[in-house]
């Protein structure tokens, strides 16, 4: 079981904004997902010697100053994230940011994904916004792709500046003209993997799989795996 805080201790950053952290704590994803925790145990505890599914901790809890996301890239706004982790807790940070890039409108809405229809994580209203704006779009047209900028930021240690890693993944696909499956979450149950529409492929959406099946092949599963290396050669 990992670590839990004390409540009253996290809730308040100390003067100079640092937070507490719990013991044995090794690496802290700037996320309150659960679900993003799960991953990120998964994909690096079988890679790095020696590291325990418990020292991998998430923001969830620790009272953790939030910055405002007001970056124009995916690539920024984990930076922001992951450099104001690190920053408040001493330990090494992981931050992502994704969207959902759709060729014909352009790119977006990319990184106003989560707030198109103006009510952030508003997962309906966004979904039926967009499928409103595309619906004369024949299906030649309706290419898209998920894209997930993954950061690590390493705090400096004396006198050393911090590091920054950056890799960014996307998942490309189409897009259907109404919503299938009950999984996922976003736009997953109109987004159609291309692995999904090549021959032999069952032509099922994002929100039709497994949870093991879509992070097999999801932009977050490609980038977080791609930090792996990095993460590997500073935890083992």
């Amino acid at each position: 079981m990992a670590p839990q805080l004390d409540p009253a201790q996290a809730a308040t950053p100390s003067a100079d904004g640092s937070v507490a952290v719990p013991a044995g704590a090794r690496l802290v994803l700037a996320s309150h997902n659960p679900g993003k925790l799960a991953e990120l145990r998964a994909i690096l505890t079988p890679l790095v010697d020696g590291l325990a599914p418990e020292q991998i901790i998430s923001s969830a809890g620790l009272g953790a100053p939030e910055p405002v996301e007001d970056g124009l890239t995916f690539a920024a706004n984990a930076t922001l994230k992951a450099r104001a982790l690190a920053q408040a807790t001493g330990l090494p940070a992981v931050a992502d940011d994704s969207g959902l890039c759709v060729d014909v409108l352009g790119g977006a809405p990319g990184i106003f994904s989560a707030r198109w229809s103006g009510r952030h994580g508003d997962d309906e209203a966004n979904l039926q916004l967009l499928l409103g704006q595309l619906a004369d779009v024949a299906d030649p047209h309706r290419t898209a792709r998920f894209t997930c900028a993954a950061v690590l930021v390493v705090p400096g240690r004396d006198g050393e500046p911090e590091s920054v890693t950056v890799v960014e993944r996307s998942m490309t696909g189409r897009l259907l003209h109404a919503p299938v499956g009950a999984g996922g979450f976003g736009y997953d149950p109109i987004f159609v993997p291309v692995q999904e529409d090549a021959p032999g492929g069952s032509g099922r959406t994002t929100a039709q799989m497994s949870a093991a099946e879509k992070n097999a092949i999801s932009h977050r599963g490609q980038a977080l795996r791609a930090l792996t290396p990095a993460l590997r050669d500073l935890l083992a």
